[in-house]
């Protein structure tokens, strides 16, 4: 069966995410003090401890979801798991990079941190807004965020149900009354930054001077690409790949749906929550559709998997 693994992005975190994952592997140690030491913080600690609002933060939430997401994927392996594909929703696509061997362990948790406090920084300069609109088509959405006083644009092509925008506060909160006007439904989301726009302009600079000379390496499996919605071909420069990555639009039904003409029949989510099981669940119909966070997912998974 051809099965591709999904990497949780950010806003899925909760206090407590992999406390059960945490010691159940020889390998978890490994993934947590790795970690531990690149980013100058007890991993463990920050994971069952910190509380919802210092884990909203940029520069803990980024490490925090990729931690999870490797004791996850550490579980799946354990367990039998193995797929021809990856993809990661934003931050995901650094899990992704690490399962298909892009990446070392220590080099991935080094990008991460580099990654949220660039992000973080950028966060701080350009106070923005995202929100969630639900049922509307994109061509729809694309019209009003053109309307509003300001900048406002399309961030996360999420599901054919869902797409996040972002922009300035005043231009996210003019499209959001236009879309009420329209009877279509918006939701803010809880964050104080345009992610994926490009307010990150300056992160994605900083960011791509700090990766100038990681030794990304090709990876072993299809790789699904956010930012061109398909499977990525070409690995030549990464640096330049993963800057444009943090200021441009998600493109994750895009991605769903190639990774489905090209045969995969299981997706199987490895991270915190279950917002890619759900965006998969509302683009593909008939494939296995499956998260893994704990224990008890764990254990439904492999049984999914199995029939």
């Amino acid at each position: 069966m051809k099965t591709a693994f999904l990497f949780s992005g950010q806003g899925s975190q909760y206090p407590n995410m992999g406390a059960e994952l945490a010691g159940a592997y020889a390998k978890t140690k490994e993934i947590l003090e790795c970690g531990s030491d690149v980013l100058g913080f007890d991993l463990l600690k920050k994971l069952s401890e910190s509380s919802p609002e210092e884990l909203a933060q940029t520069r803990l939430s980024q490490p925090a979801i990729f931690t999870v997401s490797l004791l996850a994927l550490c579980a799946a392996r354990e367990n039998g798991l193995e797929c021809c594909a990856v993809a990661g929703h934003s931050l995901g696509e650094y899990a992704a990079m690490y399962a298909s061997g892009m990446l070392t362990m220590e080099q991935a948790f080094k990008a991460i941190k580099l990654r949220s406090e660039a992000m973080a920084k950028a966060a701080e300069n350009s106070k923005g807004a995202m929100a969630a609109v639900i049922g509307c088509e994109n061509s729809v959405i694309e019209e009003v965020c053109a309307g509003v006083s300001g900048f406002c644009a399309p961030a996360n092509y999420n599901s054919p149900v869902q797409t996040v925008i972002a922009g300035e506060e005043n231009a996210v909160a003019e499209a959001m009354e236009k879309f009420s006007e329209l009877k279509i439904r918006c939701v803010k989301l809880a964050v104080s930054a345009a992610f994926h726009t490009k307010l990150m302009l300056s992160a994605a600079d900083e960011f791509k001077a700090e990766i100038a000379d990681f030794d990304f390496k090709q990876p072993n499996c299809a790789f699904y690409s956010n930012l061109y919605g398909k499977k990525l071909e070409n690995f030549d420069n990464m640096p330049d790949y993963l800057a444009k990555h943090i200021c441009s639009p998600v493109k994750f039904a895009d991605e769903l749906n190639a990774m489905n003409e090209d045969g995969i029949e299981a997706y199987v989510e490895l991270g915190p929550g279950k917002v890619l099981t759900g965006l998969v669940k509302k683009t593909l119909k008939g494939v296995i559709n499956v998260n893994i966070e704990d224990c008890a997912t764990l254990e439904k998974a492999l049984e999914a998997m199995k029939n």
